[in-house]
Parts: structure tokens; C-alpha cells; sequence
């Protein structure tokens, strides 16, 4: 007779659940204290699990699988220090808002917290899980096992999204139970926006002019809504995280150029501005002295962005969907129009920073036209903290889907590479058909080099563009700027990558003059899987305006030692 429950691991019951919540690939490390359910993985064969070669390099990849595919990322380390490793790709999650599964090991449940030194121990785990994560649980029985999880990806799932910790202990993962009947997840609710605050806002709104959208990453699956406002007369403005909500070659968008003189000037020029699912972070806003319209209306389903960074004239707490979409029915249904000259004077301003940005890429513009000319429209377009990305990745290439652009919003150097080889696994698992591009520079590349075996070994079909220019090219543009050109700790020991890439089975091709850059990019874009094209800086020169750290509206000088001030 046939049982229809039979008896499982409970790493099994995790594994089988995750499948229920459309999971396709995971990352992580294998240890003792999380191989009952690796080894699950392993047998039932639903899940691609990517072998990354450090805890942290496996947390960035789950974070922008989560975002390149808007789904459920998912990392699974061990206990103690793997899971203390990955505490800077959570705090990297957790500040871009990615919804990652972090699942952890724990010790035997009779020795936890405990402080008896058993080997993997961390004391207070538990607590430290919390500190970097938007929640942390601990299973606590074989019995609340499968409740746990349940509640752990509703919460992940839940706006405002971001990585949730899971911590099971050994001995409940290796013990024997009957596969549940019921493995389906917990429904996702958006917040929705009240009714009274909606007519308010829309009345507010209708009286405007000429009024601009400013979309953050809380606003990327409300496409459909913000182009209903776009067809009343809306601008539109985003910031790197609600890049390609509306896609970087619409008339009505500046895109990512938020900050430029004259998008500022723009600004001025408008009578209403509505932030929409985004924290007004203090490096996309002149650290809050950029001048927005006023009056400054805002969306948010978290209600403590309320007056957060910005005086708000009034606050709709709420799903930015659903929120867009009810006022973009109040106005309609009042047969509002914005001011036309509004997307004129919109484009203008659009043309200009564009042009500006590219005069001061020097010879890099070429760099940048060509990348795009290949990339096409279906592309994932990661970037690492480099000059580089500062300098023009945050802003072009130009993006056309919402979960093609990650970055590393927390400003950690050295996640660039280990995050795309997260997009172009997600990439290979949907079937989407997008190319990876990844921006990084030689600085903050070396800090995941080991991360370059997983992506040979898993074949993941990527392009590494690398800035190389042998030192902390950010660094010395800062002291040059701050610190009376006074260098120090900059200059680094660079790896000779053509032979390092050889070493590796890595294809690999050096730019030493941009003349050959069309032949380089065919040869990367001519195999199936990954591709280091590095870019030799020193050969090719320097960019022809200088980024010396994270704008703001002055600089301080910072005097020599036994210099009067």
C-alpha cells in the first residue's frame, strides 16, 4: 500500500517547501551543520544549488538573484563563523530591500547558548542574525519546523521587503518526520492604501501643473500605474534602486540623473513632486540638501517614511501599486492634464546632464556606446562600488526592465562579481535570455577572487567588464580633493589576470587601447558561458572629470598635520 507520507529528513520537508515557493537555485557553502538538507537538494533535484566559495560571495548572489528575477532568493550556510561570513551581504540585502531566505545551521539544540565552546558556536547568534536582518528566527522543534519557514518567507516577501534569517539546529535538520500534506506558503498581502488619503492626495495633485514622480526600488512592479500617470502629463525621475521601472529611453523619464545641476534647476520649476517606494538615501539626495518641488507628497508602505529625510505635505501609507492606481483613477476620472510644456522642458534638462556626463568620461565614452550597442534591451546590468559605475554605471547603460540593474546600494566594495554571477544564474534558471554585464574595479574585485572558480564551474553566462587601474581609484580622487593630495594606501598589487584567468579556464582579453574594444566584445559574447574582459586604464587614460566620492554641495579641506586651520 502506497504511504502518503513518508518518513523524511527534515532537511527534506526544507527543501520540498522551498520547490512550493518556486524556488529554482540556491547558494551557499556545504557544511556539516547544514548537509541534511543540501543532501536533499541533492536527491530530489528540483533545486540548482551554486557551490560559492565563501558565505558572503553565496549571500550577494542570493540578493541579486532576488532582484534579477523578483523573486525569493535563498542562501544556506553553517553556523558560527559561516554564518557571522555573510553578515556584510546581509546588511547589503537588507539595505537594497532584497527578499532573501538566509538559512543557517545551528548546533545541537541540548548545547546552544550554552557558552560551552562546542565547536561552530557563535554565542547569541541569534542576536546578531537580528542586528543584520529585517527578522531572525530560530527553530526551536521539529514540530515548528515547517511554521517557521512559512512565516520566515512571508516576512522576506512582505513589503517592505529584505532578508530574513533562519536558524535550525542539527539535530532537528537530520531527524526523521512524515513529509507534510500541506507545503504551500503563506499568502503575500500589500498594504492598502486608505481611501480618505487617496482623495486628499489626488485633489492635492490635481492642482498641479507641473508634477513629477520620483520612483525608488519600493515602486518596480508598479510599471503599469506609473504609466498611467506618465499619459496624464507626469514626469518621471528615479533612483538607481527604480532604474528601468520605466524604461531609460522614454521621452518621459530623466532615468537615474536625479542629482544633476540641471535636474535641480528643473525641479524648481515644478509645483508638486511625488515620492513613490523610495528612502531619499542621502547619496541620491546631495545628503538631503538636494532642492525638490515643493509641495513634497510621498508613497510608502513603510508608515515610518513619514517625514523621514524630507518634510513630507502629506503621506500615503500603502502598496505603491495599488496606491498609483487608485490616484491614477481619481485623476483620470476628474480629466486631469499636466502642463505639456512640462516633458519638454523635461527632455531638455535630460539632454543635458546626458551630455555632460558623457564629455566627462573622456575616452570611456566609446566604452560606454559599445557595451550598449551589444547589450540590446534584455540584459542584466550589475555593478560593483567602483569609479567607474559612480562616474556612469548608476546612470547609463541605459536599463529597460526593473530587475535587470543591482547594485550595491550599501556601498560595500567588492559584491559586484559575486552578485552578477547571482543575476546570470537566475538569468539561466527562468530561461530569460539576459546576458549578464558586470562593472567592476581591480580594487574591490580581489576582495571575492575565489568567487571566480564558482562562476567557471557553474558556467554562468556573464561578462566582466573590469576597470583596471592597479589602485583605489576613488580613494586617491578623495585625498587628492580633501586632503592636499596627500596619498597613502592606494596604490595596490594587482594579479596578472591573463595568466590567473589561464590558470582557471577563464577566457580573458586585455584592452590596452580602445580601437580594439568591437573585437574584444565579440570575442566575449561568443561563448555560452563567462568572460573577463579587463579594461587597462593605464594604457587607455584616466576619465576627463574626476569623481572624488559621493556628491554633496561642498568640500572640506582637510589639513596636514601642524597646519594652521
Amino acid at each position: 500500500m502506497h504511504n502518503p507520507n513518508p518518513t523524511v529528513t527534515a532537511g527534506a520537508v526544507v527543501a520540498a517547501f522551498l520547490e512550493q515557493c518556486g524556488v529554482k537555485a540556491a547558494f551557499g557553502v556545504i557544511s556539516i551543520h547544514n548537509m541534511p538538507i543540501l543532501d536533499a537538494f541533492a536527491q530530489r533535484g528540483a533545486i540548482r544549488f551554486i557551490s560559492a566559495r565563501g558565505e558572503a560571495g553565496a549571500g550577494n548572489m542570493a540578493d541579486a538573484y532576488a532582484r534579477s528575477t523578483a523573486s525569493l532568493g535563498v542562501c544556506i550556510t553553517s553556523t558560527g563563523p559561516a554564518a557571522g561570513n555573510i553578515a556584510g551581504s546581509m546588511v547589503e540585502a537588507l539595505t537594497a530591500g532584497a527578499p532573501v531566505l538566509h538559512i543557517t545551521g545551528q548546533i545541537e539544540t541540548p548545547y546552544i547558548d550554552k557558552g560551552m565552546s562546542y565547536i561552530h558556536e557563535a554565542p547569541d547568534q541569534l542576536t546578531m542574525l537580528k542586528a543584520i536582518s529585517k527578522a531572525a528566527f530560530r527553530v526551536r522543534s521539529v514540530e515548528n519546523l515547517l511554521g517557521t519557514l512559512k512565516r520566515a518567507v512571508q516576512v522576506a516577501l512582505t513589503a517592505p521587503t529584505g532578508p530574513v534569517s533562519v536558524e535550525i539546529p542539527i539535530d532537528i535538520q537530520s531527524a526523521l518526520v512524515a513529509m507534510p500534506a500541506d507545503l504551500s506558503p503563506l499568502p503575500i498581502e500589500a498594504a492598502v492604501p486608505s481611501k480618505a488619503g487617496l482623495d486628499a492626495l489626488a485633489a492635492d495633485l490635481a492642482k498641479a501643473r507641473r508634477p513629477l514622480l520620483w520612483v525608488g526600488g519600493g515602486a518596480r512592479h508598479a510599471r503599469a500605474a506609473i504609466q498611467r500617470l506618465q499619459k496624464l502629463g507626469f514626469g518621471v525621475v528615479t533612483t538607481t534602486q527604480g532604474r528601468g521601472t520605466v524604461p531609460e529611453d522614454d521621452a518621459g523619464s530623466l532615468g537615474a540623473y536625479n542629482i544633476q545641476k540641471p535636474v535641480e534647476a528643473l525641479y524648481q520649476t515644478c509645483d508638486a513632486m511625488l515620492v513613490v517606494g523610495s528612502r531619499l538615501r542621502g547619496n541620491e539626495t546631495l545628503k538631503y540638501e538636494l532642492k525638490l518641488p515643493r509641495p513634497l507628497y510621498r508613497i510608502d508602505a513603510d508608515a515610518a517614511a513619514e517625514g523621514r529625510c524630507y518634510a513630507t505635505d502629506a503621506f500615503v501609507c500603502g502598496d505603491s501599486a495599488l496606491a498609483l492606481e487608485g490616484l491614477a483613477d481619481r485623476l483620470e476620472a476628474a480629466r486631469y492634464k499636466a502642463d505639456p510644456q512640462l516633458l519638454v522642458d523635461l527632455r531638455t534638462a535630460h539632454d543635458q546632464a546626458v551630455a555632460t556626463l558623457r564629455d566627462g568620461l573622456g575616452p570611456y565614452a566609446e566604452l560606454v556606446r559599445r557595451i550598449q550597442s551589444v547589450a540590446g534591451r534584455n540584459f542584466n546590468w550589475v555593478r560593483d562600488v567602483t569609479v567607474s559605475n559612480s562616474t556612469w554605471g548608476n546612470r547609463e547603460l541605459r536599463i529597460f526592465e526593473p530587475s535587470a540593474g543591482v547594485h550595491a546600494t550599501g556601498g560595500g566594495i567588492g559584491q559586484g562579481m559575486p552578485m552578477a554571477i547571482g543575476a546570470a544564474i537566475g538569468a539561466a534558471v527562468t530561461g530569460s535570455g539576459r546576458r549578464t554585464f558586470c562593472l567592476a574595479g581591480d580594487g574591490g574585485f580581489i576582495l571575492n577572487l575565489g568567487e571566480l572558480a564558482c562562476m567557471v564551474q557553474e558556467k554562468a553566462p556573464m561578462v566582466i567588464v573590469l576597470m583596471n587601474d592597479k589602485s583605489y581609484g576613488v580613494i586617491k580622487n578623495i585625498q587628492d580633493a580633501q586632503y592636499g593630495g596627500r596619498q597613502c594606501y592606494a596604490e595596490l598589487h594587482t594579479p596578472d589576470y591573463d595568466l590567473l584567468c589561464k590558470s582557471i579556464a577563464l577566457p580573458h582579453a586585455r584592452v590596452q587601447k580602445l580601437d580594439d574594444l568591437p573585437a574584444r566584445l565579440d570575442q566575449a559574447l561568443a561563448g555560452d558561458g563567462p568572460f573577463l574582459l579587463e579594461i587597462d586604464m593605464l594604457s587607455i587614460g584616466g576619465f576627463k572629470s574626476t569623481f572624488a566620492g559621493p556628491p554633496t554641495n561642498t568640500i572640506t579641506q582637510i589639513p596636514a598635520l601642524g597646519t594652521a586651520k
